[in-house]
């Protein structure tokens, strides 16, 4: 009787202390008392500090706790851009994606295909291509498609986009990389004696990748390809092709909007 006596004001005590704790929501919540600006702001503040991890995590409470508020949408675009920032390319393209879905006809919407196109064109690159550098073409080409596609949606529905231009650079570029990329398949192909094949990715190139300068490789290819083949007509028309010196797209592949230099929207 006693025992239960001196137990029971233990256990209201210890119930109390833990009903005072939980009424303050500070305890378990240390961001209760923020407003929508108050993450909004805090995020710029990470993101110019270069604190992209916190950036996201402010970004993202802000949009989970005020989702109807006016800086919601500000917010997923500012994610996409710090996690590209944080160089975690698939939650770039699931962020941009869902900005896209949600707000198809916002003015920003040439902002959300940019950092697509940036998050597929710089996947899978680092601090060792300055001392060992990577030749895109000889490497899968799915990304260099897929920023393709992204860079080609910006530049045809926005001409007049601010990142229409650097778009357009980067096209060239990847133009020509993937041209390179099926210019190397075909010469595996040579060497194990797959003419057709060869010839086939030749001709590819001729049809798809206008101006790109493995065009000369790819009609050199279906030379040799179609003579082994003893299709010389084919073979013929590839070496008059090559003749006649066709046009080589010289537009400059300068990328001066990089990685490192990309700006959030303001």
């Amino acid at each position: 009787m006693r025992l239960s006596t001196f137990l029971l004001p233990a256990g209201l005590v210890l119930a109390l202390l833990l009903s005072a704790c939980s009424d303050d929501p500070t305890k378990s919540d240390p961001y209760a008392s923020w407003s929508a600006k108050d993450f909004y702001e805090e995020s710029k503040r990470a993101l110019s500090a270069g604190e992209f991890k916190t950036a996201i995590e402010h970004l993202e409470n802000l949009e989970a706790r005020f989702p109807f508020s006016p800086y919601a949408r500000q917010a997923q675009l500012d994610v996409a851009y710090a996690y590209y920032k944080f160089e975690e390319p698939d939650s770039v393209i699931s962020a941009a994606d869902r900005f896209l879905r949600l707000n198809p006809r916002d003015e920003h919407v040439d902002y959300a295909w940019y950092l697509k196109g940036l998050a597929n064109f710089n996947r899978g690159s680092g601090f060792l291509d300055s001392w060992f550098p990577r030749d895109p073409s000889q490497h899968d080409s799915k990304t260099l498609k897929d920023a393709f596609n992204d860079f080609s949606t910006l530049v045809r529905r926005y001409p007049d986009s601010r990142y229409a231009a650097d778009s357009y650079k980067r096209l060239v570029y990847l133009r020509n990389e993937l041209a390179e990329h099926e210019v190397v398949v075909a010469e595996y192909y040579m060497k194990r004696g797959a003419w057709l094949a060869a010839a086939q990715r030749g001709q590819y190139v001729i049809e798809h990748y206008s101006g790109a300068p493995a065009r000369v490789q790819a009609l050199q290819i279906m030379d040799a390809a179609y003579t082994q083949l003893g299709m010389t007509d084919l073979a013929s028309d590839a070496r008059l092709i090559l003749a006649s010196n066709p046009p080589v797209d010289t537009a400059t592949t300068d990328l001066a909007t990089s990685l490192d230099t990309v700006q959030p929207l303001n």
